[in-house]
């Protein structure tokens, strides 16, 4: 338990940076705005995109790895789905649904790569990159898709294509799932810039969510925030370890799949937020409540799903 603890305390350190940072006169507000577009649209694509081209999937069941990760996705996005009616009655609108879905079905990339790395190196990256290559896409597609239909803004068809075929992080996976397959060979040169910039992209990243956070909402949460805790970072890894067990894997690679399940909700969310429609605000105070309660969940979650699945 100490060992996980100390494997993810210096993932927490950088978020908690970030939160200093932004908060100090040292650096000025406007730069925070242009590094979140930058992780947006740079950095988190070419890490996608150097991991998912350059990972041996064929030396791990990334088949199984894969099924289960979308299989707990549909899970979730039907769970989530199935709470509208409900949430709707209660007073809730579109705008503020699309956040709550969202931030229960989205999960920190650069968090989960970060302590996968920490915890296992490079078998842990690799299981961490076949969840990423298989759920990354149909994720944006279904998230994508929720905002165009719940906030209000315009439902054609035309409008939805255009918003995925331009989704940066849709771009960067599909672009390095479909080097890996086809055996390209990147231009040298060209992949080693790739390389600088997704190696820079896990710190950044992390301190760009801790610049995100905001503290203050995680002091007087409102319930719909909690429910956001309670299915991101209790329901997911559940669901994620129970379909992984049922379908016979075990070892690190539950480990790692639990992890992807366990970690808070991704940031990026949130510039989607703004960009079509959703509660940018509501997101900001879940991913916040999300992150400081994950510090406590995530190496709870990992050392009991290793006892369980002798990982």
């Amino acid at each position: 338990m100490l060992i996980i603890f100390e494997s993810i305390l210096p993932i927490f350190l950088l978020v908690i940076l970030g939160v200093v940072l932004k908060r100090t006169p040292l650096i000025r507000s406007d730069f925070w705005g242009g590094l979140e577009q930058f992780g947006y649209y740079v950095l988190f694509p070419a890490l996608l995109f150097q991991t998912l081209s350059t990972t041996d999937f064929s030396a791990m069941d990334s088949g199984g790895v894969g099924l289960v990760s979308l299989l707990a996705v549909g899970v979730m996005t039907g769970l989530v789905l199935a709470l509208w009616p409900l949430l709707r009655r209660s007073g809730m609108g579109g705008p503020a649904y699309t956040s709550v879905f969202q931030t229960s079905t989205r999960w920190n990339g650069f968090m989960a790569l970060a302590i996968a790395e920490k915890l296992t190196g490079q078998t842990g990256l690799a299981v961490i990159a076949v969840i990423m290559a298989s759920i990354i896409v149909p994720l944006n597609l279904i998230n994508v898709g929720v905002l165009v239909w719940f906030s209000g803004e315009s439902r054609g068809l035309k409008s939805f294509i255009i918003r995925i075929i331009t989704n940066p992080i849709i771009i960067g996976a599909a672009l390095g799932v479909a080097v890996n397959l086809s055996g390209v060979s990147v231009y040298p040169p060209l992949m080693t810039t790739v390389d600088l910039v997704a190696s820079a992209s896990l710190g950044l990243g992390l301190i760009t969510v801790g610049a995100g956070l905001k503290i203050a909402d995680a002091l007087k949460p409102q319930p719909s925030i909690l429910l956001t805790a309670v299915l991101k970072l209790i329901v997911f890894p559940i669901v994620a370890v129970g379909l992984a067990l049922a379908f016979g894997l075990s070892g690190e690679i539950v480990v790692m799949i639990a992890l992807g399940a366990a970690v808070p909700t991704a940031m990026n969310g949130y510039v989607l937020a703004k960009q079509i429609g959703g509660d940018a605000d509501l997101y900001a105070a879940a991913a916040t409540v999300q992150t400081v309660v994950a510090f406590f969940t995530i190496p709870i979650v990992l050392y009991l799903v290793g006892q369980v699945a002798g990982g």
